[in-house]
């Protein structure tokens, strides 16, 4: 030690002088105790020199290994750490690992990706849901104007009506025509369109007359008339007078095509037509059975083209 300081000035103070240099050339010899502890029945050996709980065997001959005692029974040859000199070793502790703390936490980027799926797929489901109810909606919206209407068909239809609304040329049938002498109606042959397959009967003798009063007819012109008409395969027709004037050509009913057996009424119906002359406003067509005529028929819809 230096002057000055506090440690001790003798060899003979200082338990380890005699592990320098210095010490041992002023005399320190090693203590008598084991390791500094004076009177212990330990003594200084060469590191690695002593073995607890053997016996040395002499020089050249391998150590005699204590035996273990039996399973459940104490070791005779055993000595707690506590008794030896030093006390126990400490035991080592496990490095952590090399970039973190020793201690795995969660895995808080893997909690966050199923929660953000879990979130993806709610608004996912949530806009199917709208589409498809906007879907449905726009189907039974839609609905009642997938099939056409008959305002709608290219083909003219009669109504059942002598007047037509607005911009649509009148159209009648058997039960709206004013019926002359002898001349009634009647459903026993199937296939007429008019109103309850209704038609005109008795038509088939001179003097037989059906009116139709049209009326709103918009502008004065030239108009065809139809008439649907029905012949049991034989030709027929009749007079024709518009507005009180007579027409000199018949309107035929005649048997088109030939191919409606004679005297076969439910395979007899047909469509003829003829040029009219109206005036605008309300005009008078009349359909009559007059002499030279072949009334044999039977009478269900007239409609008026432009």
């Amino acid at each position: 030690m230096t002057p000055g300081e506090n440690g001790p000035s003798t060899p003979e103070d200082d338990p380890f002088g005699y592990l320098y240099a210095d010490g041992q050339a002023r005399g320190a010899q090693p203590p008598s105790g084991g390791y500094g502890y004076p009177n212990s029945v330990s003594r200084v050996r060469t590191v690695g020199e002593r073995q607890y709980s053997q016996q040395q065997a002499p020089y050249g001959q391998p150590p005699t290994v204590p035996q273990q005692g039996a399973y459940g029974q104490p070791n005779a040859h055993y000595q707690a750490p506590e008794t030896l000199p030093g006390g126990a070793p400490a035991g080592r502790r496990p490095a952590p690992p090399a970039g973190g703390t020793g201690r795995r936490g969660p895995n808080t980027k893997g909690l966050l990706i199923g929660a953000i799926a879990v979130v993806a797929a709610v608004v996912i489901g949530i806009g199917v849901a709208m589409i498809n109810g906007d879907t449905d909606d726009d189907k039974s919206g839609n609905q009642a104007g997938a099939t056409p209407t008959q305002s709608q068909s290219h083909a003219p239809s009669p109504s059942r009506s002598g007047s037509a609304a607005p911009g649509e040329l009148p159209k009648t049938d058997a039960s709206a025509l004013q019926l002359g002498p002898g001349v009634t109606t009647a459903s026993d042959i199937k296939g007429a369109q008019a109103k309850g397959g209704t038609y005109v009967t008795g038509f088939n003798h001179v003097g037989a007359t059906v009116t139709w009063t049209v009326d709103n007819v918009e502008k004065s012109g030239t108009y065809r008339l139809y008439v649907r008409y029905g012949i049991p395969g034989v030709d027929a027709d009749a007079t024709l007078v518009v507005n009180n004037e007579v027409d000199s050509r018949p309107i035929q009913m005649k048997n088109f095509g030939g191919g409606t057996p004679q005297g076969d009424w439910e395979k007899g119906w047909k469509t003829t037509w003829s040029n009219v002359n109206l005036n605008k406003g309300t005009n008078t067509i009349q359909i009559a059975c007059q002499n030279g005529n072949q009334c044999n028929a039977v009478l269900d819809q007239l409609y008026i083209v432009k």
